[in-house]
């Protein structure tokens, strides 16, 4: 194995996305077997102590597959229609697989609006959570039945992307018909050359994407070289694998060929650039003195050391912490609105509650979603690192 490729035991949490034409057959729709196989494999990951999400595309197929639609490029509302038919054959077919093992599986639809408006996101993200601390295996797909941008035009490799940065994962495989990453389309150029390993993604590199494998994909090598931008750049490695042996998973454990793209560094450290350099503040909070050292010691911000909240925000929108001197310190993402932060201003996290009349978070800011941009950045950043390793 290359030097610089992690053997697949030792990510802690990984995304497996799995493509249509890996699970359904346009004849006989689903392919039991092939799923029940996969089930097996997730099941000895977890029992390493290793988090599994699942990004499973196949409703549509299934659906048309079930409806008994006839080949070719489906309507809109034929999309829609499958979809919602086989949306339910694939959830029961997860569920049932995962819990011959024990395992629980949990449904979530979601569109790429609820992985990149911040209170959807961050809504999402605490129901992925919760799944993976109450030992469940998120089962995840685009809701196509009322996403018609991503029927007509989506993929579930950038979803993929997308769910493995919001949480947090440090591995995403992408599972389909072809091995990994050549030079050229392999099925047209018979000398195009085999990539192992991919250190970074360059123009070079997205130059050698071809189309789509299957009438039952809509996802081809394009698609592919998009979501590492987004995943390696959000410090999570990417493989790209074939799905076709029976034990994908084993199969790769075991040597088979397949592509890997090193990451740029760490979930922690690419979600706190994005937080300090792309959102544009939709208000501020101005701390306390204590308030500015513990963040400058990489805690959360709680509400007992905010003085003053200025500006109309949401909750999940990007504020400015502004410290003793008047200058901005931090940025981060607010776990409650304007109105309710105003409330809660100078108050104890006890008396959250009480004040809102429901049981809130903790923190105003909490130190996963909070980066410090000011003099003291440095010292913070240190301080955080060492807290979200421990």
């Amino acid at each position: 194995m290359t030097a610089s490729r992690k053997a697949l035991g030792s990510h802690r949490r990984i995304v497996i996305k799995i493509g249509s034409a890996l699970l359904v057959d346009r004849q006989t729709g689903l392919k039991s077997d092939w799923l029940a196989a996969m089930c097996d494999d997730i099941a000895a990951l977890k029992a390493r102590g290793i988090e599994v999400l699942v990004v499973s595309s196949g409703a549509i197929a299934l659906g048309r597959s079930v409806l008994k639609l006839p080949p070719g490029a489906l309507k809109l509302d034929e999309s829609q229609a499958a979809a919602a038919v086989g949306q339910i054959a694939l959830a029961r077919a997860w569920s049932e697989s995962l819990s011959r093992h024990g395992i629980v599986a949990g449904q979530i639809l979601l569109t790429l609006g609820d992985t990149e408006e911040r209170r959807r996101y961050l809504n999402a993200r605490e129901t992925l959570n919760q799944l993976m601390k109450m030992d469940a295996v998120p089962i995840i797909n685009e809701n196509d039945t009322v996403a018609t941008t991503e029927i007509r035009y989506g993929d579930n490799d950038r979803l993929a992307a997308r769910v493995a940065t919001m949480a947090g994962a440090d591995l995403l495989v992408l599972l389909s018909d072809i091995d990994g990453l050549y030079t050229a389309p392999p099925h047209l150029d018979p000398q195009a050359q085999f990539l192992e390993v991919i250190p970074a993604i360059t123009p070079e590199i997205e130059a050698m994407a071809g189309g789509a494998a299957s009438e039952l994909s809509r996802g081809g090598m394009r698609t592919k070289i998009d979501a590492g931008k987004i995943a390696t750049s959000a410090g999570c490695a990417m493989i790209i694998a074939s799905g076709k042996p029976v034990h994908p998973i084993r199969a790769i454990e075991e040597g088979a060929r397949s592509s890997w793209f090193a990451p740029s560094g760490t979930p922690v450290t690419a979600r706190k650039t994005w937080i300090a350099g792309q959102l544009a503040p939709a208000g501020e909070v101005v701390v306390d003195e204590g308030a500015e050292k513990a963040l400058t010691a990489g805690k959360s911000l709680l509400p007992a050391g905010i003085r003053a909240v200025r500006g109309t925000f949401e909750r999940g929108d990007t504020v400015s912490v502004i410290g003793q001197a008047g200058a901005e310190i931090a940025r981060g993402l607010a776990g409650y609105d304007a109105e309710e932060a105003r409330l809660i201003a100078g108050r104890k996290s006890g008396e959250i509650e009480a004040l809102l009349g429901y049981a809130g978070r903790a923190a105003m800011i909490h130190r996963d979603d909070l980066v410090m941009t000011g003099a003291k950045a440095g010292a913070a950043s240190k301080g955080t690192r060492e807290v979200m390793r421990a």
